[in-house]
């Protein structure tokens, strides 16, 4: 599908789009159009060369993605604004109002390896990409800054459910209320299994400090071999500042009526640190209490200042 036709689908389809209410899957909450396709989505059986990116919402996805299939390009920046990141690298289990095609409809079209984006926690996604050993990379955020760029997309997101307030929001993360579920049991899931299922578990913190060095943690682990100086373009290339100048990955395709930049920009500022702007020193000694309470049964090396 070619990209002016997909945002002609998303633009055909604004009328049928609203903020769409959460159904409890397996005890987490999708938005509802996820959870009424669900059996579909369980039964996906991807082809063993298939990579999956899998992520909280608004840990680095995007920029994990541009990062492998740039590493997959050999660092060709026009072959990577072939089409807009969705259809580069498909959202496993997004269903939307017709003629959006939905995640599964779009990986049918291609042929394998394909790269796959999901933001379902461990134990939801579909068994086959387990028992056919797919190469997993799980990008995880801490905690904090994690919740502030979900707040912000969750604004000027209008498929997404109403974020209310700012110090209300703080407790439906803290509770696990929001799509996708649980930021701590999703991060724990990965991390218990990283080694049983070989995904390679990196942090944005890291990518941040030193993107070069995890860049080429993710080109050894996929098996493949690029040369320093395509390191460099990548390094480059996905930088923040060029990722949101990127019509292909800045999510610019996507109408305003769905995605509000009056509200607020998909990149916003891709900082590490950016939660001291956010959060009172009140809502931070309360949010650090439940942190340790519910992260007190793992060691997950996250870093909330770089």
């Amino acid at each position: 599908m070619e990209d002016v036709s997909y945002s002609e689908a998303i633009q055909k389809a604004n009328a049928s789009i609203t903020r769409f209410p959460l159904i409890p899957v397996k005890g987490i909450p999708l938005m509802n159009h996820i959870a009424n396709n669900w059996d579909s989505i369980w039964a996906f059986r991807p082809d063993p060369s298939d990579i999956l990116i899998a992520t909280y919402p608004k840990a680095g996805t995007t920029w994990t993605q541009e990062i492998v299939d740039l590493l997959f390009h050999n660092g060709d920046a026009e072959a990577c604004r072939r089409a807009p990141i969705p259809l580069r690298s498909p959202f496993l289990e997004i269903w939307s109002p017709p003629p959006i095609p939905s995640g599964l409809d779009l990986l049918r079209e291609m042929d394998p390896p394909r790269i796959t984006k999901t933001h379902l926690p461990f134990q939801l996604v579909p068994p086959a990409f387990w028992e056919n050993k797919c190469k997993t990379i799980y990008m995880a955020r801490n905690a904090k800054d994690n919740l502030v760029s979900y707040y912000y997309f969750d604004c000027m997101n209008m498929a997404q459910p109403e974020p209310g307030p700012w110090e209300g929001y703080i407790h439906k993360f803290m509770r696990g209320e929001l799509a996708w579920g649980s930021w701590y049991d999703h991060v724990k899931g990965y991390w218990v299994e990283k080694e049983k299922r070989n995904i390679l578990y990196i942090f944005y913190e890291d990518m941040k400090e030193n993107p070069r060095r995890e860049i080429g943690r993710i080109m050894r682990y996929l098996d493949l071999s690029v040369s320093d100086e395509v390191i460099s373009r990548i390094v480059e290339l996905t930088s923040f500042k060029n990722m949101k100048e990127n019509p292909m990955a800045n999510y610019s395709f996507i109408p305003a009526s769905v995605f509000d930049n009056s509200v607020s920009a998909f990149m916003r500022k891709g900082e590490v640190g950016d939660w001291t702007n956010h959060f009172t020193p009140e809502q931070s000694k309360m949010f650090d209490e439940d942190y340790e309470k519910q992260m007190g049964d793992v060691n997950i090396p996250f870093k909330t200042l770089i």
